[in-house]
């Protein structure tokens, strides 16, 4: 005989009912599950806050995911042997420092620790720099090290040629220790804001000038702590203890003060590719300076036309005839002498291509489109000569 009436356990209701009570009991193992979690992280590792940014799915989540591995959790993180020495470069992301952590044993369990610092708003967080780590320390431990600062020491890496803006980039991009990149342009362009008094080198300093040309490009270790008034305060040391004695004796037997030197130096940067052609292009400018004959160095104009928002550079390039025109005391096709300051920070080699420069008679270079060797140049006494080099390259 068949019973018409419906099974209770086959209604929409009664499907619903079955659906919360299993939800529940989910919902309260998970809360157990966690406040197990919480109650283990009594261990004194400090923990920053559940990430606000989190929303309500990804917390319930991950608060359930994390309760399910809490004894991973308390587990070593690694599995290598003794301590192991392990670095953070600049603007590397979480993921790609976890599979890091991975390949040299620090790390078993990649998913629990990324887990835990994106529960935590720890992801983002992640101090570059380079550790000594112990691989029994646990991924909360671990987590802790990584986010705290406690590298030994950050390595930031200038390159000769860059302007003050191009180092404020670089600082904006990498977010190095306590350094602000606003922070230090504004110093770099108002060195007044900090004190000067140990920079003899800086005693003459034109009034409104800027650190430009004294910011020395160069690897610089700095500490967790280092801000923007620190870091300059290395560069200017830095440059103090490379320019020696002996180049400043030696700019000055050549009638240049420092800041000439200085301005020289950066045109030199900026104009040479090769190393070995440095103290040619100081001769070419030294000798074009004597004979009273205008720079016409490229880079000048290059640094009044400022950020070329075409090509996302603040070095335009090729210029055309009406960039040569433009109105700046910089742009040395319409000034005679040196520009008012350095167009750029130049580097060790091109200071010193200036205390050295080479015994010729060369007044002009051209870009050698023949050579073998990119970059390379050719030199020329007469204007006739530079007229036939150029002539080759069209």
């Amino acid at each position: 005989m068949t019973n018409n009436r419906p099974n209770e356990n086959q209604t929409p209701f009664g499907f619903l009912w079955r659906f919360i009570v299993i939800v529940v009991i989910l919902g309260l193992g998970a809360a157990a599950g966690f406040v197990f979690y919480r109650t283990w992280l009594g261990d004194g590792v400090e923990r920053s806050r559940v990430n606000p940014s989190l929303s309500n799915s990804q917390r319930l989540y991950l608060e359930y995911y994390l309760s399910q591995h809490a004894a991973g959790l308390e587990q070593p993180a690694g599995t290598a042997v003794g301590n192991q020495t392990f670095t953070i470069t600049p603007g590397e992301g979480a993921a790609a420092i976890a599979e890091n952590l991975r390949a040299v044993g620090l790390l078993a369990d990649t998913e629990l620790f990324l887990n835990y610092l994106t529960y935590y708003g720890l992801d983002g967080g992640l101090v570059a720099g380079e550790y000594t780590l112990d691989p029994q320390q646990t991924i909360p431990q671990l987590a802790e090290s990584l986010g705290s600062g406690g590298a030994r020491a950050l390595q930031l890496n200038f390159l000769p040629g860059w302007r003050s803006e191009e180092m404020g980039n670089y600082l904006r991009v990498v977010s190095p220790a306590q350094i602000d990149a606003d922070e230090f342009l504004a110093i770099a362009q108002n060195p007044r804001a900090i004190n000067l008094g140990g920079y003899n080198f800086l005693a003459s300093l034109p009034d409104g000038a800027s650190l430009e040309g004294y910011l020395f490009p160069d690897a610089y270790a700095i500490e967790p702590a280092t801000d923007s008034a620190a870091l300059v305060g290395m560069m200017l040391a830095n440059f103090d203890r490379q320019v020696t004695p002996a180049m400043r004796q030696a700019y000055g037997a050549l009638g240049l003060s420092l800041r000439d030197a200085l301005i020289l130096a950066s045109i030199v940067e900026k104009e040479a590719a090769l190393a070995e052609e440095k103290p040619l292009m100081a001769a070419v400018f030294l000798n074009r300076l004597r004979n009273g004959m205008r720079l016409q160095a490229d880079p000048t104009v290059q640094y009044a036309l400022g950020y070329n928002a075409a090509a996302d550079s603040w070095w335009k390039s090729p210029l055309d005839a009406a960039d040569l025109t433009v109105a700046s005391p910089y742009n040395t096709y319409q000034v005679d002498g040196l520009p008012p300051g350095p167009i750029a920070n130049p580097g060790l080699t091109s200071l010193q291509a200036i205390a050295n420069p080479a015994a010729v008679d060369y007044l002009f270079f051209v870009l050698d489109c023949t050579a073998a060797t990119p970059g390379q140049h050719i030199f020329s006494v007469t204007y006739e000569e530079h007229l036939a080099n150029v002539e080759r390259c069209r």
